[in-house]
Parts: structure tokens; sequence; C-alpha cells
């Protein structure tokens, strides 16, 4: 069931994505397919689906706002596109196929990139059904996750500490920013979306912060035990680039203690929603499993 409702959303969002793009006039054709050729290209779509199961656990409208799904993933496909560059992790891969600077070089990469990111905030404000203030809030949501006191700032954090010893909690800063920001957007953004009192607002931004936490614990486990062909990308790529992770810093043992503690946690902020929620605890749970 859990998994049949994913891979139900997942292709309702790259529907809505496809009809994004098409919705949008363009000045260069090149750009055009460069953007399509990451966006399109697969992936788990799992910020759009958290920001769903948000709305679902408040009020179960989760599919009346596959647009703002849409928008955070093209969020999080320049933050890709951004990553895999030369000047940052310089990677090949990206989902099993080639990056996009690969395919078509840096400098269209990089707009490719800056094209998604702004693209976003347009298709936010193609939401409908929800008033014009409550988008505002998302769009604050959204800005602030991806920008400098989150996703970029992270980014940062991630550039200056490679080869050098970070204490855990510079590692904890990092990743809330780098990977935890757009995650807690997600839900956040979900939940405002709904209309959801404080009271489950806060609880699903617990929810949220623990959830982004066990990801990433489980993507550094991953890095040393996964396989390269079903992840989709290098492994190893952390040790080579001399980054400090959940793994380096303590051991795998206590990564995957870790990250049990933290599912736990996630599952707990849960206590007083019902079965509107199953979606969310079957997802942090499924973290602990995850092979890719």
């Amino acid at each position: 069931m859990f998994k049949n409702v994913w891979a139900q959303r997942r292709r309702a969002v790259e529907e809505e994505l496809r009809r994004a793009l098409d919705q949008t006039p363009s000045l260069n054709p090149t750009l055009t397919e460069a953007m399509q050729y990451s966006l399109l290209g697969g992936g788990k779509r799992l910020r759009p689906i958290l920001l769903m199961a948000a709305a679902d656990a408040v009020n179960g409208s989760g599919e009346k706002f596959l647009t703002t799904a849409a928008a955070i993933e093209m969020i999080h496909t320049y933050s890709l596109i951004h990553d895999d560059l030369p000047a940052m992790d310089d990677d090949d891969y990206r989902r099993g196929q080639l990056t996009n600077h690969k395919v078509f070089g840096e400098a269209i990469a990089i707009l490719a990139g800056d094209a998604l990111l702004t693209l976003a905030f347009e298709v936010m404000l193609r939401q409908k059904g929800v008033a014009s203030t409550v988008i505002l809030n998302v769009v604050d949501e959204m800005s602030r996750a991806a920008g400098m006191s989150g996703m970029v700032g992270g980014q940062a954090i991630d550039l200056q500490s490679e080869g050098k010893a970070i204490e855990l909690e510079t590692l904890r800063r990092m990743h809330m920013g780098k990977t935890g920001a757009l995650f807690r957007a997600a839900i956040r953004s979900g939940a405002i979306l709904a209309g959801a009192s404080d009271e489950k607002l806060s609880a699903l931004t617990k929810y949220a912060e623990a959830f982004g936490l066990a990801f990433q614990i489980t993507d550094d486990i991953l890095d040393v035990t996964g396989d390269e062909k079903t992840l989709g990308k290098p492994t190893g790529s952390d040790a080579r680039n001399k980054k400090s992770t959940y793994v380096t810093l303590t051991s795998l043992d206590s990564a995957r203690s870790m990250a049990e503690r933290t599912v736990e946690e996630a599952t707990e902020a849960l206590k007083n929603f019902g079965a509107e929620a199953d979606f969310l605890r079957d997802l942090v749970r499924y973290l602990l499993e995850r092979n890719k």
C-alpha cells in the first residue's frame, strides 16, 4: 500500500512537471532541453510527495497541492545540477545518467539550474484554491529553505569543510541546511496549504527535522555500503573528497544506531495523528531499509 501510493504520486508529480515546463515559454531551446534533462530524468520525487503527505495528515487534501509539490522538485533539481558541477562535488553521474554539465557544458548547466530555481517560484504562484496570504507564507518557507539560511548556507559549510576534521555539531548544522531545510519546507508547506493548526504544524515540523536527519545519516551509510549501480551514482565519494559524515565522525554501527533513534523520534512526533499520517510513519521507517 505504502509503495503503491508513492508510485502513484510520483507519476502524478512527473506529469505536473512536464505540464509546468510546457506552459512556460523559453527564449532558448538548448536551455529548455537542459532543464528537461535533469528535471524529467527520474528520481524519488521525495520532497513533493512529502508535501502532499503532510497535507493528507492535516485534512486528506494532498493532491490538491500538486502544483506547489512540483515547484519544490524544481528547487531540488536545481540544487543537484549545481552540486554536480566541477567547482562543487564534481560528479559525472546522477540517477544513472551523465550529469547535466557533462552533456550540456558547465555554462548551460549553471543557467539550467538558475532557470529551474526561478521557475519554481513562478509555478508556486499558479497554485489554485488557496488564499494569496497562504501562498505567500509558502513562498517565504521555500525561499528561506533554499537560501543562505538553508540549503545554500549548508552547501557553503560543506565546501569549506572538505579535508578538515569538523565537530559533529558543525556537521549537524551543515546538513540541517543542505539537506534538512528543503524537507522541512516541504512538510511545513503541505501543512500550511492544508490549513494546519499551530499544534499540528509544530508536530509536523518536529517530524520533518527528524526525517531530514535520518535521511542524511542513512545517505552517509549508503555512500559506504551501497551499490553504485542501484544508487545511480558513484559510491565512496565522501571518502574521496575527504568529507566529514556521520559514519566518518563516529562509526558505521554508531551511525546506524543514530538513524534508528532519529526514526523513532520522527514517529513519536506523529503520536497525536491517526491513520491519515500512516504514509509519513511508513516513509520514515523505510529510510532504515532503503538501498538508493
